[in-house]
């Protein structure tokens, strides 16, 4: 991987409507957002997940989840190639997918949804065993969307424990 200041094309609204893959990577420019693009990205979950997941039944919000994850593997990859850094920070789709999981299985409240908020960014950012393997050795679309969906994973168990014990 290169650093930010070896990349082959900076990132900048030009940039991100140049390519779909782009603009989805970016997550709707959330990605440009100049410090902790991947809060913003995890951010911009909220207003998606709560103007789409109404539209579905369950299992086809799932599916539609599997979709949109299919199509980052794809879009991230792209992306990360133009750049010349398979997981540049700005590239937020992942953080988008993986918290939407999270919400849809998140229980309803805003207890619940800061808290899973502020979990998912805890593992995101931590990336805990084994997280840290994956994001090191894994690369291109598919290694920048699954070890999200691992922080995913250690959310819904932690959120699961506080439901028990409360």
């Amino acid at each position: 991987m290169t650093t930010s200041h070896e990349l082959r094309v900076k990132p900048t609204w030009s940039f991100i409507f140049s390519h779909p893959a782009h603009l989805l990577s970016f997550g709707f420019g959330s990605g440009l957002f100049p410090k902790s693009p991947g809060t913003a990205g995890t951010l911009m979950a909220f207003p998606l997940y709560w103007s789409y997941a109404p539209r579905f039944s369950d299992g086809e919000f799932l599916f539609v989840l599997l979709g949109a994850f299919l199509l980052g593997i794809w879009a991230c990859g792209k992306t990360g190639r133009d750049l010349g850094e398979s997981d540049y920070g700005g590239i937020v789709w992942d953080e988008i997918v993986a918290f939407s999981l999270v919400l849809f299985f998140t229980p309803h409240g805003l207890f619940w949804q800061l808290l899973a908020f502020s979990l998912f960014r805890f593992f995101d950012i931590l990336k805990p065993p084994p997280i840290r393997y994956f994001d090191s050795n894994w690369h291109g679309g598919l290694g920048v969307m699954f070890d999200d969906i691992l922080a995913a994973g250690y959310t819904l168990l932690c959120l699961a424990v506080v439901k028990f014990f409360l």
